[in-house]
């Protein structure tokens, strides 16, 4: 089990860091450094678990150790809009424990956001966790910052519902008691809202002075990461002159154009790095369905006091994506594991023996039926983060459906309103059949060119292929692959036309039981390849 140290012993200097360090879904990553281990957490939305952790020993080779909110004890999901859930984490060290903030946000119907903050710890990354405590519901993203001299603070957004307002007033601060569990005493607004948007949080101490850096966007709606700076902790916190410490306003094609967070870490030798989530350069639609990635820079402090990334000054630009090896996921998952291996994610309810299961059948997963596409309380969704504009993932699986009713098969998925499918069904007179089907801002577009008759076959190869801007539907009916005919627009599953600040793209395993008759489906093996391998 991971801990950390708490020593400071020597440790090699880390290697330049190239972003991003996790490709695919991992947004706003929050860095916590325990001795010489690093841990980095990552929120999921309205996907379990709610929040990833991964675990490196140089910032460069990043090893995942599964998730924090990993049941309803923890995080209930049910119902929760697209793209709402958990945002925004925290994870800080302090007592000999870890200790997580985060916020659940039900949805953003009607302007109103109604989000309600959470703290819990745990002697152990892996746990076990305390049930969360609830803290306010003042705005979100909440962070926990621990001084030198002992104190614990409590920093949100500052959030102001009113029409007309500002959405994020500011960021305040108040006193936490770690022993009860509580925040204390006043509440101070310490940073006041730019035009634009301010969140996201963290307070730092270097020297004699505090650091508090925050994300947001720009009055135009650009993403960046601003600092501002304080010798009294509660202020007046006075902005970097020079402007956002990261931003990519100046070229907007670039891949920090989506660098809304930041989260600074310190290596025992004071060597400085900033954490914030990047998205590729896209010149073409679709290249944004891996979602915002969590990236690395190095941070240098000016003879003044200032940090700076990428060589000085506020930045318009940021390495291209390089991946270490070491943050590559395994490729097959052949389902040998009594429990789903931490690269793969359940939407809106956790994997319960209710409803997945690795013992019903020896080296299978079966995914009992859920609800229909449109349902946010009961799906049968297990998935992973499509990882690179070029992603393959084949599956093989046996199903027997009753009715049209019961379907199963392999999704590009964003939201509920956005995914493509290709599924095994039924017919009215019983027959088996394989279909493509689309949801495009919540249209339905079936494809009945792609419609293959398979009489008794239950066992069969699905596989999605993203390929930039597009993606195709392919199988093998024991005859070798075949692609079906659409050639579809894997646009509807990115990041920002779907919905800036929400999920990525994924790519898995769907099963529907519409009329709740007990359907299910058997997976036999699940292979995921990236870049040129994912071109066959």
């Amino acid at each position: 089990m991971f801990r950390g140290t708490t020593g400071r012993p020597a440790v090699p200097v880390p290697p330049p860091v190239t972003g991003p360090v996790l490709p695919g879904l991992y947004p706003d990553p929050s860095v916590v450094r325990v001795g010489t281990d690093y841990y980095l957490a990552t929120p999921t939305f309205e996907w379990y678990p709610g929040v990833r952790v991964h675990h490196s020993r140089d910032l460069v080779h990043w090893r995942s150790l599964g998730g924090i909110l990993t049941d309803r004890r923890l995080l209930d999901l049910t119902g929760v809009e697209d793209s709402a859930g958990v945002r925004s984490p925290c994870l800080s060290w302090a007592d000999d424990l870890f200790h997580l903030a985060f916020t659940h946000l039900p949805g953003v119907a009607g302007g109103y956001r109604d989000p309600q903050n959470y703290v819990l710890t745990a002697p152990w990354i892996t746990g076990p966790w305390s049930d969360p405590v609830p803290v306010h519901a003042h705005g979100a993203d909440p962070s926990l910052f621990h001084d030198d001299d002992g104190s614990t603070w409590l920093l949100a957004v500052h959030a102001d519902w009113r029409p007309g307002r500002d959405r994020t007033a500011g960021i305040e601060i108040q006193r936490y008691d770690r022993t009860a569990g509580r925040a204390i005493g006043p509440v101070r607004l310490i940073l006041r809202g730019t035009a634009g948007t301010t969140g996201g949080p963290r307070l730092y101490r270097r020297g004699n002075w505090h650091y508090l850096v925050t994300g947001g966007s720009r009055a135009d709606g650009t993403p960046r990461v601003s600092v501002a700076r304080s010798r009294d902790l509660l202020g007046p916190y006075r902005l970097d002159p020079a402007g956002p410490l990261l931003t990519a306003v100046t070229r907007p094609g670039l891949p920090a154009s989506r660098a809304g967070h930041g989260s600074l870490v310190a290596t025992p030798d004071d060597r400085w790095y900033l954490a914030y989530p990047a998205g590729r350069p896209d010149p073409a639609p679709g290249a944004g369905a891996p979602g915002r990635e969590a990236a690395l820079q190095p941070v240098r402090w000016t003879v003044d006091g200032w940090p700076r990334v990428n060589g000085g000054g506020p930045v318009g630009t940021a390495p291209a994506p390089d991946l270490p090896s070491g943050s590559v996921e395994p490729e097959v998952d052949d389902f040998d594991a009594p429990t789903l291996g931490p690269m793969w994610s359940t939407l809106r309810r956790p994997a319960t023996p209710d409803w997945v299961s690795l013992t019903a059948r020896r080296s299978h997963l079966r995914i009992a039926g859920g609800q229909s596409p449109a349902g946010r309380h009961r799906p049968s969704l297990v998935a992973r983060p499509v990882t690179d504009p070029n992603f393959l993932l084949t599956a093989v699986l046996e199903f027997r459906p009753a009715t049209y009713r019961q379907l199963a098969g392999v999704t590009g998925y964003h939201d509920s309103r956005n995914w493509h499918y290709a599924y095994v069904t039924a017919t009215d007179a019983g027959d088996r059949i394989l279909e493509v089907l689309s949801c495009a801002s919540g249209r339905l577009v079936p494809h009945p060119e792609a419609t293959v008759r398979l009489g008794e076959r239950a066992r069969i190869g699905l596989r999605i292929r993203f390929a930039g801007p597009v993606l195709r539907f392919g199988c093998d009916l024991g005859d070798g692959w075949r692609d079906l005919p659409p050639v579809l627009d894997a646009s509807i599953l990115a990041d920002r036309p779907a919905g800036a600040g929400g999920a990525g793209a994924f790519a898995g395993l769907w099963v529907q039981d519409i009329g709740a008759d007990g359907g299910y489906a058997d997976v036999d093996s699940v292979t995921c390849r990236t870049g040129p391998a994912a071109r066959y």
